[in-house]
């Protein structure tokens, strides 16, 4: 009898803990949900209640995953960016910002404090975000799901000034843009005044032999390269000369050769900087960039990012991107 009774006993106990687990699951739901920041954009700048820069993005299922860089408040008078922000949405109107996925004091080796442009790359479930710490070199970071939070995945950086061959000035090693191809190889782009590249290893956090540099005819490149497949053709997109314009080159092979084409993208309003990514989403063509044009604080310190369409001419070059106010319509 009094076994039988110890067992009931037991089972409230479980019952009990198991609606207080349960409880508790819900709170943290609720504190995470919480954590969210929904906002519709209007236009140009997409993002209006924070400065941001640099934007990367990727497509997950039904949602493109926005990742930014993050400039202090308006009237710098140089770059501040301690951290970066990740953003999401499934009709380019709607978006969702998520606590901060990633700081650059999550780095331990990070010695410059800088949280320069980043890159977001997703292979084999996980993501690994490529960023930029100015002159103490590239990192990568590593998170289960495209929100983060990501942690450093190496505990010293992917790359190094020491890996830029050519260059000798001090913040040469930034910018990093990862692609992966048809055939499953992973390649890193980077660099400042010069164009570096090379193949990742299937870990995602390892160089696979030589590092390179990218020359072609017409190349005057000051930074940002971007690459992005379309019908079999390679299309590499960078930052031109100061303050920058965005160029481009297409090439049938990811090492080139390359043929500069031209602009593709003007002085970006009062940035002196002009860092794009493109991406294909729900059947469109887009061009993500930064400009100066938060009112009234906005300028080459304190940037915002911005979308509009991309298009192709029927040869496959791309036309001029227009900048607009008006930005991109909603997509469903």
């Amino acid at each position: 009898m009094a076994h039988g009774a110890d067992e009931n006993l037991m089972r409230k106990f479980i019952k009990t803990l198991s609606i207080l687990t349960l409880s508790m699951a819900s709170v943290a739901s609720v504190v995470a949900q919480d954590d969210l920041y929904r906002f519709k954009s209007n236009g140009n700048p997409i993002i209006k209640h924070k400065f941001t820069a640099d934007p990367a993005a990727i497509i997950k299922n039904d949602t493109l995953w926005l990742y930014t860089g993050h400039d202090y408040e308006g009237n710098q008078t140089n770059y501040k960016m301690k951290d970066w922000l990740v953003f999401s949405t499934t009709d380019m109107e709607n978006w969702t910002e998520y606590p901060v996925p990633l700081k650059i004091t999550d780095f331990a080796w990070a010695k410059s404090g800088d949280a320069f442009a980043g890159h977001v790359q997703e292979r084999n479930g996980k993501y690994y975000y490529y960023i930029s710490t100015n002159w103490t070199g590239i990192g990568v970071a590593v998170a289960d799901n495209p929100a983060g939070p990501f942690k450093d995945a190496l505990g010293k950086p992917l790359l190094t000034n020491e890996d830029c061959f050519a260059s000798t000035h001090s913040w040469a090693c930034i910018d990093p843009a990862t692609f992966i191809d048809d055939d499953g190889q992973a390649w890193i782009f980077w660099g400042n005044r010069e164009c570096y590249y090379a193949k990742l290893n299937d870990d995602m956090i390892s160089i696979d032999g030589e590092i390179k540099q990218m020359k072609f005819d017409g190349f005057s490149f000051t930074e940002a390269p971007w690459i992005h497949k379309k019908d079999n053709k390679y299309y590499l997109t960078y930052a031109t000369e100061f303050p920058e314009k965005i160029a481009y080159a297409m090439a049938d092979n990811i090492e080139g050769p390359y043929e500069y084409k031209g602009i593709l993208n003007e002085i970006a309003g009062n940035s002196n900087t002009n860092h794009q990514g493109i991406i294909a989403y729900k059947g469109e063509w887009y061009f993500l960039y930064h400009n100066g044009g938060i009112n009234t604080d906005g300028g080459s310190y304190s940037r915002s990012v911005c979308i509009d369409k991309l298009h192709y001419n029927e040869d496959g070059t791309l036309k001029r991107i227009v900048m607009t106010t008006e930005g991109v319509e909603a997509v469903h």
